[in-house]
């Protein structure tokens, strides 16, 4: 049994992409997994880390909860479409926003230099991604840039990427294709 976290940032809650959700929620369930979900165009946040990282910003509550979430979780999975060749701003902004320093990661001098302590270890990820763009075009032409992206941002921290679930091209795909897609997902939530 493990805590999984299910991280929605697709600014559109009725899409293909949350019904895929939706399914992998159902089988980790079945699987007697603790389940909580973040959609993130619910909660209230800045989406502009307005000084970098030169002066941390006041985290607002929805964003305190989020990282409280992100403690208690064994297991992260990140459900978003891919807009150009990466997770939207919405994610982007929550990134930024809450995986900050001496939450996920902190820096220390040593005698050698600066020393990176990645605090989020013990956790591992799983991305759901829905595209236009057909899967083994993205993967293999466009060299898979939004995992890259997800993989080093949250190694960074310490969280392994273990899984990729990519689906598409959702704009050409028919109910039979969804319904199989839907199944797969369901699958891997019970085998989770």
């Amino acid at each position: 049994m493990k805590n999984i976290l299910l991280i929605f940032g697709h600014p559109n809650k009725k899409s293909f992409c949350e019904a895929l959700m939706l399914e992998y929620i159902k089988g980790a369930k079945e699987s007697n997994n603790n389940i909580q979900v973040l959609y993130l165009s619910d909660i209230n946040f800045n989406k502009i880390l307005e000084f970098g990282y030169k002066k941390l910003q006041e985290l607002e509550p929805d964003l305190i909860n989020a990282q409280l979430l992100i403690k208690w979780a064994d297991h992260l999975v990140f459900a978003y479409p891919n807009w150009w060749y990466t997770q939207p701003a919405l994610l982007k902004a929550f990134i930024d926003r809450v995986l900050l320093p001496d939450f996920a990661f902190k820096y220390s001098k040593t005698i050698k230099g600066i020393k990176l302590e990645k605090l989020l270890i013990n956790k591992s990820a799983s991305l759901i991604v829905t595209m236009d763009t057909p899967v083994w075009y993205y993967k293999f032409i466009l060299g898979d840039p939004g995992y890259k992206m997800m993989n080093n941002s949250l190694d960074f921290c310490g969280i392994k990427l273990v899984d990729k679930y990519y689906f598409g091209p959702i704009i050409s795909s028919d109910e039979k294709e969804r319904s199989k897609w839907l199944k797969k997902i369901y699958q891997v939530g019970i085998d989770i």
